[in-house]
């Protein structure tokens, strides 16, 4: 599923507070962001959670009780919010000062928005923040807004190649494409050597757009400049290959469910190679074409546009604290235990998601094929635009996406109107 694809919010937004400052010395027992000790903080947590509430939840659960063992002077109430409505809820609740949870599992998108908004507090001197300079780059870059950070990394992701080793094999293809330009020549190779299968399967949500996007040095906007870039030159050549893959290399889109159709034919051996990101990876290896064969399932970067570069988006959840908490200090200190190195080794173990520290990518996390195989491609991994209103953008582009693949509009007239419809949500910015 794509990340961080929402509405903006159009309440004004209520400043609720200043948070407490402090520093910590990353282990929690001289400094919990106030000075006080962190054995006499008292309070009640509430923790929205937005984990898969069978798969995954009971692993969160677990840490919860650990938690609450170390400091039994905090108690947490845990909550599990559907990830698809949890947005609505949170600012609703937040622009109300009623109902808000202590801490969030927000989609990292959205925190440039909660933080514009005043909704979750700056967290920069809090114990919080423990150890920073053991988070990856790519997940620790989701925090940051207008200078401050705002969250913490919990679990991160970024989109790859997955791709089917036995149809390369059968095709002669050594190795997966480094370039989009590959990924067309071996389309075309498997087309012709491998009946029956076609190169990729296209998926037309315009997250999946991203990795072209990147790879011509392009964005949807550039804040600095305060500039609208969606229909740039670099912009315009990445939905160009964007649409020539589609034209060469896909199997037949149907947009009305893409994105299960192209999960049917990737794990059932019709498609050799997908753009897709680690949740993906149980669903494929339940198929025909990788159950019982874990191993046949290829993991590589994004393939690099004209810049030579492969880049995709930052994915994943990140932690954020109410910045109307009446429990702000303890809630730094779950948000602290929760995102810490044994517990993201725990987390990973249990869950099979990818940990945003450093430390905790162990020998025994790394026997997990799906951790292993995206470790190395987070590093290609970079965030979206930091943009409060980012979320909203991508419908029209995904609008404007699907007329250019289905050939109702050019690439230059059909981002030229996402980049009006750009305008009106990023007022003062020129197109």
């Amino acid at each position: 599923m794509r990340r961080g694809i929402s509405t903006v919010a159009m309440a004004a937004a209520i400043v609720l507070g200043v948070t407490a400052c402090g520093g910590s010395d990353g282990d929690g027992k001289k400094d919990n962001g106030s000075g006080k000790d962190p054995a006499s903080v008292s309070g009640t947590v509430t923790y929205w959670d937005t984990s898969d509430a069978k798969n995954e939840a009971p692993t969160y659960q677990a840490l919860i009780k650990e938690f609450e063992a170390k400091y039994p002077k905090i108690k947490v109430t845990y909550q599990n919010v559907d990830f698809t409505t949890v947005e609505q809820k949170f600012k609703a609740a937040a622009q109300s000062g009623k109902g808000a949870p202590d801490v969030i599992r927000a989609d990292v998108g959205l925190i440039p928005e909660y933080a514009s908004l005043h909704y979750i507090a700056p967290l920069d001197g809090t114990a919080a923040l423990a150890d920073t300079e053991d988070f990856v780059a790519g997940p620790m870059n989701t925090t940051k807004y207008e200078g401050k950070t705002y969250a913490v990394p919990s679990v991160t992701d970024t989109l790859g190649l997955l791709y089917n080793k036995e149809i390369f094999a059968k095709a002669g293809i050594t190795k997966p494409p480094a370039t989009w330009d590959e990924l067309i020549a071996d389309s075309k190779t498997i087309k012709e050597k491998v009946p029956g299968v076609a190169g990729t399967y296209v998926n037309p949500d315009s997250y999946f757009l991203f990795p072209l996007l990147f790879g011509e040095g392009a964005d949807l906007a550039d804040p600095a400049a305060k500039k609208i870039t969606i229909n740039s030159p670099e912009a315009v050549k990445a939905v160009t290959k964007a649409k020539e893959i589609y034209d060469t290399s896909s199997l037949k889109v149907d947009f009305a469910s893409a994105y299960d159709n192209m999960q049917t034919s990737f794990r059932t051996g019709k498609v050799a190679m997908l753009i897709q990101g680690p949740w993906s990876v149980s669903d494929d290896l339940s198929g025909s074409a990788f159950k019982g064969k874990e191993s046949n399932l290829g993991y590589a970067p994004v393939p690099a546009g004209s810049t030579g570069k492969a880049l995709a988006p930052t994915g994943g959840h990140d932690l954020a604290v109410y910045q109307g908490s009446k429990n702000l200090e303890a809630s730094y200190l779950f948000t602290q235990f929760m995102t810490s190195s044994a517990s993201q080794q725990q987390i990973a173990l249990k869950n099979g998601t990818l940990p945003t520290r450093t430390s905790a990518y162990t020998a025994e996390v790394l026997k997990d094929p799906e951790i292993a195989g995206f470790k190395s491609i987070m590093d290609t991994a970079r965030p979206r635009v930091a943009l409060p209103q980012v979320g909203s953008l991508f419908t029209p582009l995904q609008q404007q996406y699907i007329k250019i693949l289905q050939g109702q509009t050019s690439v230059q007239s059909g981002l030229d109107a996402a980049a009006k419809e750009f305008g009106d949500l990023l007022p003062g910015f020129a197109q």
